[in-house]
């Protein structure tokens, strides 16, 4: 038992991550790297929220301008005719169920 309490000294008592006696991770100098890495990062997204590229009124209407719309509701069209293929009548469908009719009729 005291060889254990002497091996465990180095770890707080009770929970090791709450309280007053907590274990505390020293900060090194590539977790200082990596937050610094982030700040720079937010720091440029927000440069770009605050400096868009389009105004409010070209960004209404670019997509219109491209055509966009119309070439994706094509490509849905041709995905769509794909998809659900030629319309076929009745007679099609049930033809395997006429295979027992003689030519000659009685």
């Amino acid at each position: 038992m005291r060889l254990t309490d002497v091996l465990w000294t180095k770890l707080p008592r009770g929970h090791i991550f709450k309280g007053k006696h907590r274990l505390v991770k020293p900060v090194t100098g590539l977790d200082i790297h990596k937050k610094l890495r982030d700040l720079q990062r937010e720091e440029q997204n927000m440069f770009y929220l605050r400096h868009s590229y389009l105004t409010r009124e070209e960004s209404y209407g670019h997509s219109q301008e491209q055509g966009r719309f119309e070439k994706w509701m094509r490509k849905w069209k041709v995905l769509q005719a794909e998809k659900f293929g030629k319309h076929k009548s009745i007679e099609n469908h049930l033809s395997h169920l006429r295979s027992t009719d003689g030519w000659e009729s009685y």
